[in-house]
């Protein structure tokens, strides 16, 4: 707190002198590049700053909208080199990695909360103007660019996809016709970085002039895998831009453009899991402080189902369970060591993703006064990543006794109606090698075989990973009219045609425990097959396609010299149309399983992936659950239409101070959830957001000085917040008010010293009663409350008293039923259980709880026949938690300040040459990784120190630069994720990049 202190007492005696904000007025033309000369970058205050924020050429200080711009050379100068270090000096401005292999990049609150294929996101991304769709920008280096323009705020009548929290738009440098250009940059750095970068500009003429520019970068891992000693979390990418532009006539350009980005190798899509360990397995992690303990393993559904009291329940011996609930875990004594940057994991990450952008666009003028554009872009866009799901070692030696009794039933027929067969089949899956050697684990191969379809990864230690992929294709076509009259009525009019689709959008979880447990069924079940279908988790969409429509434009009024209204108008529709279906684990009805020693096991289990049920269409019901392929593929189709607009009004005071007042209404489209089983009650839809954006700003120049101020409010209605529910995510829609202050200032108090600097506050919380089921917490904060592990598929519930306050009679009622379930009073399942009674949590655990070992759907029954006998009133299962209201919460990733300065001074030298040295200082505030808040949910604020020194050559043909960035090597966390209760409530963290230092040399001409 003192150092956020020191700061703001620092900006505030600069200001009233030279304040302290800036990239907005410290920017050169929109048209420099990388060439541009420090002399330049130091002149820049006093600079008309170019930007194309409302589709034509404009000055920064003219424009009414709240906008950041970088040109090329001041992203070389902050140390800007990927959009994960833009966040650093923007004001309300966040951005963190997710958990499936994307990224959200939060603008004044606003960012990607909604999970799902189906979900659009919140801020636009585009590339000269024009939108991308589930693009790679953001794992990629920045080079060759003119500028990146971000606009802050809601957006729909200029740019051609509608957005909410606002537009990132990088601008690519154009082709010129002067002459031949080149420039080239060489950097090393520690973890040995090898980084080069290069650009070449030729002229074909007076008309025509192409552009070619790339990156390469290679460094070792920024992490320590501890298991093997090996360094993961390396990078080996590379990126390559060509560029053409053509300009027949003076009133026609166009300009043609390829690029293409590719990426293999071991990055982490998740930096670390955190956890306070819950001794009693039944939530896994506890509710309290992260800790870097490790979830216990008796909560996970791989070692429910292969616990000797769950096979108890289905006739199985407990010779064949892989563990007891109540015993140790199967991570017991795993190590997560403190220290961020390294893991102890059997598993290493593997990643890939390669990104093709197609654009065209033609700029004709009409006449003097009117011009239109014609542009369009084609992408294309793979990732597969896959990474260790527990980080957490697994002990084989508590599977051991298990692996040692099938190897023996291997070695001869079990059971008189079972073919020895069936178990050696199992057994040589997953232990080719024998009872001692490797044990195997499915690949998560979408045939759905796994290991008995000869898809494994095999390994001294049991393995427990997971997969994501994407496979993406899209195309827009855009055209926009505007006009240049010299009277006091302008327009800008314009229409775009969208279509996405995504033929694969896969999240797999692979886990020796539940090959295991569908081997064991399967070499138990009648005919000996030796398989269940896919034996791990995965949920899976096919097909997803959009199709989207807008038509915008906006209007401009000057009265005078001094004041000018904008109104602009945008209706747009999208039409969304989703095939997916949840596979594998899905299990709902813990009933109908016959003798496991002879009788076939119910319908509910696929022996043949060779002809799974999907491929009917049907769903099958019964025995304990769904299953490989077993439910049916669901298509749904939902269509959105809406119309926004924004007025301002802005008063040019003088010809360097601006005023402006504006609104504006966001929309983002609703979407389609996945497909879960009835009993969870999850709505097919979700519902558009809509934002009622005020916003007054001021933009001024005094001389050297730069101050431009804005102050928001945002009515946010229907926000897309997902929460996990069966181990997929779903999507809510709740109410939110956000309003905050952002201040933006340059100053040079000398020409060779420039300071900058910028300071925002942010307020963003619910303003509706909303009730929603906190996963870490299934009992809603109730003393009254039981919270129950499933053992038939490791989901939570909880057991609530009608009558409040009475926790005697919901800890008896959930202890007889468990009675009732050990003696075998419960049809369909079998005696022998041995489950025990509830138990209070630790008193570090932030539940008031209690917890308890059950079957949910046996409580329901057992409650609905004789429940008035343990409260009055009766007693309630929720399936989903017991709700709690999140109204007050603040919204996740919304930092409550953000502050930065930098300075730089240029040092004369003999001969002409240059020296200038450059700091950098950012806060960031506290935020929250859940719209639950609490300390489980809280991300602590960070600050981060940059420094670099340059030396410029008299004619700045040559540098050499020396830089080091996050000084203090502080782990900052930009990110969470929950995980689901069956895989332990672990806490995915995201963090920004450790200390890095380095030497770069280049030259330009």
């Amino acid at each position: 707190m003192k150092k956020f202190e020191l700061l703001v007492a620092t900006a505030l005696v600069a200001l009233p002198a030279l304040p302290a904000a800036a990239q907005t007025g410290a920017l050169p033309p929109a048209q420099d590049t990388a060439a541009q000369s420090q002399s330049d970058v130091n002149s820049a205050a006093t600079t008309d700053i170019i930007i194309t924020a409302q589709r034509q050429s404009q000055r920064l200080q003219e424009v009414p909208i709240a906008v950041s711009a970088f040109s090329s050379a001041e992203l070389e100068k902050q140390q800007i080199k990927t959009t994960s270090d833009l966040q650093l000096t923007l004001p309300n401005v966040s951005f963190t990695k997710t958990n499936f292999t994307s990224a959200s990049f939060t603008i004044r609150g606003v960012g990607d909360l909604c999970t799902g294929v189906t979900c659009d996101s919140a801020t636009a991304i585009a590339m000269n103007d024009q939108p991308l769709f589930a693009t790679r920008l953001f794992e990629g280096e920045f080079y060759d660019l003119s500028q990146i323009q971000v606009l802050r705020g809601p957006q729909g009548t200029l740019f051609g996809r509608n957005a909410t929290s606002g537009v990132v738009d990088f601008e690519t440098a154009k082709p010129t016709f002067d002459a031949i250009e080149a420039a080239g940059e060489a950097d090393y750095g520690n973890y040995n970085s090898r980084k080069v970068k290069a650009m070449l500009n030729i002229p074909l003429g007076s008309t025509l002039a192409v552009r070619a520019a790339g990156f390469y970068l290679k460094r070792d891992g920024y992490t320590r895998n501890l298991y093997d000693n090996s360094k993961i979390d390396n990078r080996d990418e590379y990126g390559v831009r060509g560029s053409i532009r053509w300009q027949p006539t003076s009133g026609t350009t166009v300009d043609l453009l390829a690029q293409y980005f590719h990426e293999r190798d071991n990055r982490m899509r998740i930096q670390k899991q955190l956890c306070t360990t819950d001794p009693t397995g039944v939530l896994g992690c506890l509710n309290g402080v992260q800790g870097n303990g490790v979830t216990n393993g008796n909560s996970t559904v791989a070692s429910v189902l292969t616990s000797k009291e769950f096979l108890a329940t289905q006739g199985i011996p407990a010779f064949f369970a892989l563990g007891s609930l109540y015993g140790p875990d199967a991570f017991s004594g795993a190590l997560n060591p403190r220290d961020p940057r390294q893991v102890y994991s059997a598993y290493n990450p593997r990643y890939f993703t390669r990104e093709t952008i197609l654009q065209g666009s033609i700029d004709q003028q009409l006449g003097d006064s009117l011009s239109i554009n014609i542009g369009g872009t084609y992408q294309n866009v793979a990732v597969d990543s896959s990474q260790d799901y527990n980080n957490a070692l697994q002990n084989r030696s508590v599977f051991q006794p298990a692996l040692n009794a099938v190897a023996a039933a291997a070695g001869g027929a079990f059971g008189a109606a079972l073919p020895a067969a069936a178990f050696t089949k199992f057994y040589s899956a997953i232990a080719p090698q024998g009872a001692a050697g490797p044990i195997c684990t499915s690949a998560p191969d979408p045939s759905g075989t796994g290991i008995y379809g000869g898809h494994s990864v095999c390994s001294a230690v049991p393995l427990s990973f997971d997969r994501s992929d994407n496979f993406d294709t899209s195309y827009s076509g855009e055209a926009i009219l505007s006009s240049k009259f010299d009277g006091a009525f302008n327009f800008l009019l314009g229409g775009i045609y969208a279509h996405f689709r995504n033929t694969e959008n896969s999240y797999y979880v692979d886990s020796f425990g539940l090959d295991y447990f569908s081997g064991l069924i399967g070499a138990l079940s009648a005919g000996g097959a030796g398989y269940l279908g896919t034996p791990n988790y995965r949920n899976n969409t096919t097909d997803y396609r959009l199709n989207s429509y807008g038509i915008f434009g906006e209007t401009y009024f000057k009265f005078n010299d001094q004041i000018k209204l904008t109104l602009g108008l945008r209706y747009n529709h999208d039409k969304k149309t989703v095939s997916a279906r949840t596979t594998l684990l899905n299990f709902i009805v813990p009933f109908g399983v016959a003798d496991a020693f002879g009788t076939p096991l119910g319908a509910g289990f696929d022996a043949d992936p060779s002809t799974p049920c999907a491929v009917t269409g049907s769903a099958v019901p019964g025995a304990i659950g769904s299953v490989p392929g077993c439910e049916a593929l669901q298509t749904n189709t939902v269509s959105f239409g809406r119309v926004t607009g924004r007025a301002v009004l802005d008063f040019q005071v003088t010809n360097n101070n601006l005023l402006y007042l504006s609104y504006s209404r966001g929309y983002k489209s609703g979407g389609i959830n996945p497909p879960l089983s009835p009993i969870f009650s999850v709505p097919t839809a979700f519902n558009p957001e809509t934002i009622d954006a005020f916003e007054i700003g001021s933009k001024n120049q005094f001389g050297g000085l730069t101050l431009n101020a804005t102050a928001f409010y945002y009515k946010y209605k229907d926000l897309q917040l997902s929460r996990i529910v069966a181990r997929t995510s779903v999507n809510d829609n709740v109410n939110a008010n956000i309003y905050g202050v952002e201040l933006e200032a340059i100053m040079r108090p000398v020409r060779a010293m420039t300071v900058n600097a910028n300071f925002s506050y942010l307020h963003a919380t619910v303003s509706n009663d909303k009730l929603l089921a906190n996963p870490r917490d299934f009992g809603g904060g109730r003393s009254d409350a039981v919270i129950i592990k499933d053992i038939t598929n490791g989901a939570n519930c909880a057991v609530a008293p009608n009558t409040a306050g009475n926790a005697a009679g919901a800890n008896a009622f959930v202890n007889y039923t468990n009675t009732v379930i050990n003696a075998g009073g419960i049809p369909g399942l079998k005696p022998g259980a041995g489950l025990r009674g509830t138990t209070a949590f630790p008193t570090n655990s932030n539940i008031a709880s209690t917890g308890a070992y059950s079957i949910c759907a046996a409580l329901q029954g057992v409650a609905a026949a004789g429940g008035k006998a343990f409260d009055p009133a009766g007693l309630t299962i929720y399936t989903s938690g017991i709700p709690v209201n999140v109204r007050g919460n603040t919204l996740p990733g919304a930092p409550n300040f953000k502050a930065s300065a930098g300075v730089q001074y240029e040092i004369g030298m003999g001969g002409d040459y240059s020296l200038t040295p450059r700091f950098d200082a950012i806060l960031t505030g506290t935020s929250y990784g859940s719209v639950f808040n609490g300390v489980a949910n809280r991300i602590p604020s960070y600050t981060q120190l940059n420094a670099q020194i340059q030396l410029d050559s008299p004619d700045h043909r040559w540098y050499v630069r020396g830089y080091i960035q996050n000084i203090s090597n502080s782990n900052a966390v930009t990110g969470q994720y929950v995980t689901d209760q069956s895989s332990g409530n672990f806490t995915n963290i995201f963090t920004l990049d450790p200390r890095r230092y380095g030497a770069a040399v280049g030259f330009k001409f």
